[in-house]
């Protein structure tokens, strides 16, 4: 599925092909401080489907207690986040901000990563796939 998606100002936009299989809600402790909320839809996506349209998004690398980096990406402008990826060279998953899209409507989350962190007032979500920490696809 084509989609068009840019930060709230309009400073950076992008185009992404997408599985809508492939969006989610991540319960994460960075993802809830990251957005201010209680969860992030993410949709993921390959490189090689992902294309910056317009404007340069300011990158922050979050070290996690593990020790592990992923680049959080938003506007430097309005401050919107746009995606998270890897800091490895080479080809690249990116976690698009769904709430970004022009086409949210229509993405309906298929799993749920992270649920050890959710907060407990927030509900399961009947049909969802659900993953105690990262999601792991066959």
């Amino acid at each position: 599925m084509k989609v068009e998606g840019e930060c709230h100002c309009g400073s950076v936009a992008y185009e992404a092909d997408i599985d809508p299989l492939m969006v989610g809600i991540c319960h994460c402790s960075d993802c809830q401080a990251l957005s201010a909320s209680a969860f992030r839809t993410i949709a993921m996506v390959a490189s090689d489907d992902f294309t910056l349209l317009r404007g340069r998004p300011k990158e922050y690398k979050k070290v996690a207690d593990s020790g592990a980096q992923r680049i959080q990406a938003f506007c430097s402008e309005c401050g919107s986040g746009l995606y998270s990826t890897s800091v490895d060279t080479g080809p690249k998953i990116f976690n698009l901000r769904v709430g970004t899209m022009r086409q949210r409507d229509k993405l309906i989350p298929q799993f749920e990563c992270w649920r050890q962190s959710a907060l407990d007032w927030f509900p399961e979500l009947d049909g969802t796939t659900k993953f105690e920490r990262n999601p792991v696809f066959e």
